[in-house]
């Protein structure tokens, strides 16, 4: 017969791999996003080829799950191409530009992050599981919340003044980057990949981290296009 220790030597280690991963998963994210900002600090080339490194580096991992299939090939080329024209604009804006792209890392890291943490602690009906087996609804409101509050405080900090329609482009944002990352997801079943690479430790490819940027940042750009024009987009998303 097992002893209790030995009965409970799995749980231990399974215990122990998880937090191992959290932890990996967690200087992961602050090395990646300290390159990020220091990239969108510097503006210019940095920014551009930082970015364009990126998108690459997505429409690689797109191109090997899809298995150069005609069609989603050109599906590939559209995401990245307009992950990174959506990013360059909104940075390109010369007044509010650096402003928009920190509100936008502030929602949807923050977005990310609380919405871990509320899933874990508070659990209840999944988001979809047939897609996303392990989002839940208290995770995506939760994450919803940390999004807008962490939204409102830059611009606090950036000195702009808050107005209620503030909160329904913050809430399109952050909705946006939670489809983007289902959407992903969907996308990874679809052809039965866990991760779309193994290129970041403890967080799998540039697709899985950059999933919901990518759909966010063009509904940033798609709000503030509307708005300003092609000269100002980050003005025409802040500015109201």
């Amino acid at each position: 017969m097992l002893s209790a220790r030995e009965l409970n030597r799995p749980a231990a280690k399974s215990a122990k791999r998880r937090a191992n991963e959290l932890l990996l998963r967690v200087y992961s994210s602050v090395v990646l996003g300290a390159l990020a900002l220091v990239a969108t600090w510097a503006g210019g080339t940095v920014f551009a080829l930082f970015w364009l490194v990126a998108a690459i580096g997505v429409l690689w991992e797109w191109t090997r799950m899809s298995s150069l299939r005609p069609l989603w090939l050109a599906a590939g080329v559209i995401y990245a191409g307009v992950f990174l024209v959506s990013m360059l604009l909104l940075r390109n804006d010369p007044r509010l530009g650096l402003v928009a792209l920190i509100w936008l890392f502030a929602l949807i890291w923050t977005a990310d992050i609380v919405a871990y943490f509320a899933g874990r602690a508070f659990g209840g009906p999944k988001l979809w599981p047939s897609v996303s087996p392990n989002k839940t609804w208290s995770g995506a409101l939760g994450g919803t919340l940390g999004g807008l509050v962490a939204g409102a405080a830059t611009l606090a900090a950036a000195g702009l003044s808050l107005r209620p329609v503030h909160v329904v482009v913050m809430l399109a944002v952050v909705i946006a980057a939670q489809l983007g990352d289902l959407m992903e997801s969907a996308i990874k079943r679809r052809f039965g990949v866990k991760d779309s690479s193994q290129l970041i430790p403890g967080h799998g490819g540039l697709m899985d981290r950059c999933d919901s940027l990518v759909v966010a940042a063009a509904v940033a750009l798609s709000i503030g296009w509307a708005r300003a024009g092609m000269n100002a987009p980050a003005e025409g998303l802040l500015l109201w």
